[in-house]
């Protein structure tokens, strides 16, 4: 388990975790049979995660033909979550306490907002959750939320063995894999062989 600012990195062991989502089903970590792509976003509602997810759940069903089991985590309390899962296919994780956070090191930061690379990513973000809203297609963000405005994105890739396979810690709100760049990571990945079957005579 990592300590407060300290970084997993790839080949280190991920902490061992039974997950109880929000949405979906329970999930253990690691994943015997599949890769698991961990994914830390920020509060319920946020603008960028909001836009982000979408992209995933497009195309969830190529993630899952390449092994990929997908999970996503956010700081905010199940109350506040619980009405902006709709459309997600996949896992969401309340973690109010930032229990998770702490054990993969992922933090937050001013920068999370102050970098000018976020400002072009988080305007269009709020221009399309904008549209969204007043067309009845999202709601809006929390205005206070738990955890605050300036959490920093993670993506933690899990082998089957329970190590890291892959690492990115965000340096702004928007700083995460796309989803060609998660399934190149899995493409690269060596897997266990399949269990052999004894001939039958």
């Amino acid at each position: 388990m990592a300590l407060p600012g300290q970084q997993l990195r790839p080949g280190s062991p991920a902490p061992v975790l039974w997950l109880d989502p929000l949405l979906g089903p329970p999930v253990d970590i690691p994943d015997p049979e599949r890769l698991v792509h961990l994914q830390f976003r920020r509060f319920a509602g946020c603008p960028v995660c909001h836009l982000h997810l979408r992209s995933v759940a497009r195309r969830h069903e190529e993630i899952e033909a390449v092994g990929i089991r997908e999970v996503a985590v956010f700081h905010s309390p199940p109350e506040e979550l619980a009405p902006h899962l709709d459309g997600l296919p996949f896992p969401v994780v309340a973690d109010p306490d930032k229990r998770l956070y702490r054990a993969f090191g992922v933090e937050s930061s001013p920068r999370a907002l102050l970098t000018p690379r976020a400002w072009g990513p988080m305007l269009r973000a709020v221009t399309v959750g904008t549209w969204e809203m007043l067309h009845g297609r999202a709601r809006p963000p929390v205005l206070r939320p738990r955890g605050g405005r300036l959490g920093l994105p993670g993506d933690f890739l899990i082998g089957t063995d329970g190590r890291i396979v892959a690492a990115k810690y965000g340096e702004h709100l928007d700083d995460q894999w796309t989803v060609d760049e998660l399934l190149t990571l899995a493409a690269r990945t060596p897997r266990p062989a399949p269990p052999v079957t004894p001939a039958t005579s």
